[in-house]
Formats: structure tokens, sequence, C-alpha cells
């Protein structure tokens, strides 16, 4: 006990306090520069994307890939010398942990080989430039609209608005829907009582009607002709090549043109019939007989 007070009698306070601010006053300071330089890095980020993107010199989805991408790495590389300079203020030595953490390295090779993957299956994504933001893409049992490409993992928003993490390693196979120009293609069926080249001229004048009013058609739209044989009907298709990303509003318009078409022209769109048999016992039988 009395060791104790004479410990706190002769503890240097006034020292422990100075230090003690001085050393605050360092990790605000730091802290309140990481804030300013976060934020003036990605203004300037900001405008030399929307430079190069007013230049044409890339496309949009190129231009926000490699923008989110900068970001990505600036964060990284800022909170990384964050860091540093904190350890270095506190009085603990970058340069051990360094060495530590190399040591550590060694220790958890393997298990960083998953990340490893993922950070080079990145590179070569973006470098080979097989994906970019905004591109509709399938890749496994995930497809949507590309929202991020990082070095680990991509991003991608389903139609049904979730977003998928996909680690870049597990990027084995990937179809890009959003390179070149697109098709559309409707099936209509009729009914097996119904002229089939009546209805043909039918729909190929409301597919012409479409293309007059749709700016997004490139080619067609044409009836191919008889595609199958149904239970029910006879399946006529149509098929026409439009820009990227329209394709499903244009098998939209041509459904209902058709339809139309089909209403004034007196065609049936047949629906599935079902004929119910039902079996009678013999008492069944001998109490109708």
């Amino acid at each position: 006990m009395f060791k104790l007070e004479n410990f706190i009698t002769n503890f240097d306070w006034e020292n422990l306090l100075i230090k003690g601010g001085v050393i605050t006053l360092k990790v605000i300071g730091i802290l309140f520069a990481y804030w300013i330089i976060r934020r003036i890095g990605r203004k300037i980020l900001d405008r030399t994307f929307n430079n190069i993107l007013h230049r044409q010199d890339i496309t949009e989805g190129r231009a926000l890939t490699l923008h989110r991408l900068a970001e990505n790495i600036f964060s990284y590389a800022l909170v990384f010398i964050l860091a540093a300079t904190l350890f270095s203020v506190l009085g603990i030595p970058v340069a051990s942990l360094i060495a530590g953490a190399g040591i550590v390295g060694l220790a958890v090779g393997f298990g960083a080989q998953g990340l490893v993957s993922d950070v080079v299956t990145g590179f070569f994504l973006l470098l080979e430039k097989q994906i970019d933001v905004n591109d509709y893409v399938t890749v496994g049992n995930f497809d949507g609209i590309v929202e991020a490409v990082g070095l680990r993992t991509t991003q991608i928003r389903g139609f049904d608005g979730t977003l998928h993490f996909i680690p870049n390693r597990e990027i084995t196979s990937l179809s890009n829907h959003s390179r070149g120009n697109m098709r559309a293609l409707v099936d209509i069926g009729i009914s097996y009582e119904d002229d089939i080249d009546h209805a043909i001229d039918v729909m190929q004048q409301a597919c012409e009607r479409v293309a007059k009013q749709t700016s997004t058609i490139l080619e067609g739209p044409n009836v191919l002709g008889v595609q199958a044989f149904g239970t029910s009907e006879v399946v006529i298709r149509v098929i026409a090549k439009t820009v990227n990303g329209e394709q499903w509003a244009i098998e939209r318009q041509l459904r209902k043109a058709i339809k139309e078409a089909f209403d004034a022209h007196g065609i049936e769109i047949p629906l599935p019939h079902q004929v119910l048999i039902q079996k009678q016992s013999e008492s069944q039988q001998k109490s109708l007989s």
C-alpha cells in the first residue's frame, strides 16, 4: 500500500498530461488531414474521369469501371498511410511491424491464396476489357447489370434488385450480353383452324408498323415462319435486331402490336384445353342402368 502511494505521489503526472495532450492533438490533426486529402482526392478523380468521358476517349461503362477502381486503390493507399502515421505518432515502430507482417505473411500464405487469385483475376478482367460497369452479364448462376468491378470482387445487380458480390476467382466463365447489337425474339401461337399465310401477313404488317414507330430497331422485325407445332397451336416466330439493352422493350411492343392485329382480323391465340374423363365404378354403372 505504501509503495502504491509513493508511486502515485512521485509520478510525473504533469509530463504525462503534456505528452498525452500533444499526442491527442497530433492524432486529431492527422485524422483531419486524412479527411481533407480524401475529399480532395475524390474530387480530383471525379473531375479527371469526367474530362476523359467528355473527350469520348473511352465508353461511359469503361470510364465508370476505371473510376471506381481508382477510388478503391486511392482509399486503400490512404488508409495504409494513415495507419503507418498513427503508429509512428503512438511510438509503435512501423519497420518492426512490417517485418513481423512478413513473418506472419509466410505463415498464412497458403490461406491467402484465394485473395491473391481474386486480385490476379480482377486485374485480367480489367486489362482485357471483358467487363465494364453497366454491362449486362451472366456469371455462373447469376445474371444482371454490373455495378462495380474491383480487384477482389465484382458486384452484379440482379433483375430482382439483389446485389451479388462475386469473388473474382469464381468467375471462370463469363457471358457479356452488352457487346454488339442484340436480338429480339417473339413466338406467337395461332389456332390450327386459322390460315397460316394470312396470319403471317397480318403479323408482318404489325411488325412494320412497330419498326416505323421505334428508332431502336436496327433490322426487321421479320416473320420467319412456322417455328413449331404445339398441342393446341401453331407457333410462328418473329425476329429483329435491336440496339443493345432495348431487346426486351421491343419484344413487349411486338407482342402488343401482334395481339391487337390478331383481334382486328379475328385470328385466335388459343389456350390449352383439358379434357377430364371420370371413370365410374361397376356399382355406379349398374345403378345408372
